[in-house]
């Protein structure tokens, strides 16, 4: 009777163990074999079927295990539980879609609100922001300091999350470049900046403190804030970045991107630097510096790193490799005030945002022996020439459409519409033809402050630059 009710295919591209065992699963749930019915014994089961007898004990002990039934040794097995319509009623509402939404939390269900990770949404093709150009990494020389790094793999001492050669070279190279004041025990290593907001966050926030950030800004940052239950609240621009509010209580964290406000470009003087500074206090207000694009000065030096010029303690500076290098090297780094390291590093480690030992060794190798600087001398070169190439397309073939701010730095610019304020609508035509760009509305916390397209120009050759703007010109 039993093997009368199961129709096993011997073509489909399912076992047929998984058959049998689905099968009779269904069985029970449907009630079509009730509790107590005992079942043939595996060979009888398995001749009447035409199969194999492991196959039929395949599914008898894996029917045993998920609880459908009772199985002893020398004894065939029984059903051990009662299906009929309880059972099928609950497996039909579990796998009906949208027959009843999941509960989320606020942040999970705000986040379809924004505009990040646009990687979610976009190829990587002209103009794209947020890249660099992948195809101009030594790679040759990167993997020769990754092999020597599995060959020394079996000799290096465990327990150190954050790889002691790496914070080394990273504290010189910061103090260097950067300004940044920090000894190498500051420095943690993670497997990507938005790893080490979500690690300060966790830190420092507690449900309902006030948290400033940028708007329009990085919304990654808003994300990481909302998640530990902080009230995020967007603090509008002007011609240096993020505004002073006096008007408001001073907030629990502030965060900011000084050296090229994300994504306008923009670069805070340093009087406005200093008044920040000024408002925040030890251990009660913090800065979360994010220096994500901070190799890349192509117009005059660059302004020493804001957390260079604090004396207190109040500032976490924060940097990728992913724009200087490949975005796939997934290592980011966070220089924390002294005060809080120990607690960081704990919470590190609970949280689980730890970053391959083994990329490690190879970059500190890589940036030790020069071949960072190096890299970074040439594409800066690259970048200038190709940011310069952009404005001149934008100017020769667009003028009277579209206004370039030109960016003291970085791997992007933002071109305003000079009529109008539909930038969505207008990146979503450019999409279309194969220009992929964002609309600077989109990056907003709330009602848009602010309009454009941010366009990229580290990513692209200048032949595939020229290009996309005349796809541009065709298109408006």
């Amino acid at each position: 009777m039993i093997a009368g009710l199961i129709e096993l295919k011997w073509a489909d591209g399912e076992g047929l163990a998984t058959q049998l065992t689905g099968q009779l699963r269904s069985l029970i749930a449907s009630g079509r074999l009730g509790k107590g019915r005992a079942l043939p014994s595996s060979r009888r089961l398995a001749s009447d079927l035409g199969v194999s007898r492991n196959t039929v004990t395949y599914a008898f002990e894996q029917l045993a295990a998920e609880g459908y039934l009772a199985a002893s040794p020398g004894r065939r097995p029984v059903v051990a539980i009662d299906g009929g319509e309880r059972i099928e009623g609950a497996r039909a509402v579990g796998s009906s879609p949208g027959s009843a939404r999941p509960r989320l939390s606020p942040w999970a269900s705000k986040l379809q609100q924004t505009d990040w990770p646009m990687s979610y949404q976009a190829p990587l093709k002209p103009l794209r922001p947020g890249h660099g150009d992948a195809r101009e990494f030594p790679n040759e020389i990167w993997g020769r300091c990754l092999r020597r790094s599995a060959v020394g793999a079996a000799r290096r001492e465990l327990g150190q999350v954050s790889r002691p050669r790496l914070r080394e070279a990273l504290a010189h190279y910061l103090a260097a470049s950067r300004g940044v004041r920090a000894s190498a025990e500051q420095i943690m290593i993670l497997p990507s900046a938005q790893a080490a907001l979500t690690l300060i966050a966790a830190a420092v926030i507690t449900p309902g403190d006030d948290v400033w950030v940028e708007d329009p800004g990085y919304p990654g940052a808003a994300a990481a804030f909302r998640a530990s239950g902080a009230r995020v609240i967007g603090v509008g621009l002007d011609e240096q970045g993020m505004q002073r509010m006096p008007d408001l209580a001073t907030p629990k964290l502030l965060f900011m991107t000084p050296s090229h406000q994300h994504p306008t470009g923009r670069l805070m003087s340093l009087a406005r630097r200093t008044e920040f500074l000024s408002l925040s206090r030890p251990g009660k207000t913090w800065i979360v510096e994010d220096d994500y694009d901070g190799e890349f000065h192509y117009d005059s030096r660059p302004v020493p790193a804001l957390q260079g010029l604090d004396a207190h303690g109040r500032v976490f500076y924060v940097g990728t490799f992913s724009k200087a290098m490949t975005s796939d090297i997934r290592l980011g780094y966070l220089v924390a005030p002294q005060v809080l390291v120990r607690t960081l590093e704990i919470a590190q480690r609970h949280i689980g945002l730890i970053a391959s030992s083994h990329i490690q060794e190879a970059l500190a190798e890589f940036i030790a022996d020069g071949h960072f600087l190096a890299h970074l001398r040439r594409v800066r070169r690259l970048y200038h020439a190709r940011r310069d190439h952009l404005v001149a397309g934008l100017e020769r073939h667009l003028g009277e459409v579209l206004s370039a701010e030109v960016p003291s730095g970085g791997i992007q610019l933002v071109a305003r519409l000079k009529r109008g304020r539909a930038d969505q609508a207008a990146v979503k035509r450019l999409v279309e033809a194969g220009v992929v760009t964002r609309a600077i509305s989109g990056l907003a916390l709330g009602k848009p402050r602010d309009h454009g397209l941010l366009l990229g120009f580290a990513a692209w050759r200048e032949s595939e630059i020229s290009a996309a703007v005349r796809t541009m010109a065709s298109c408006f």
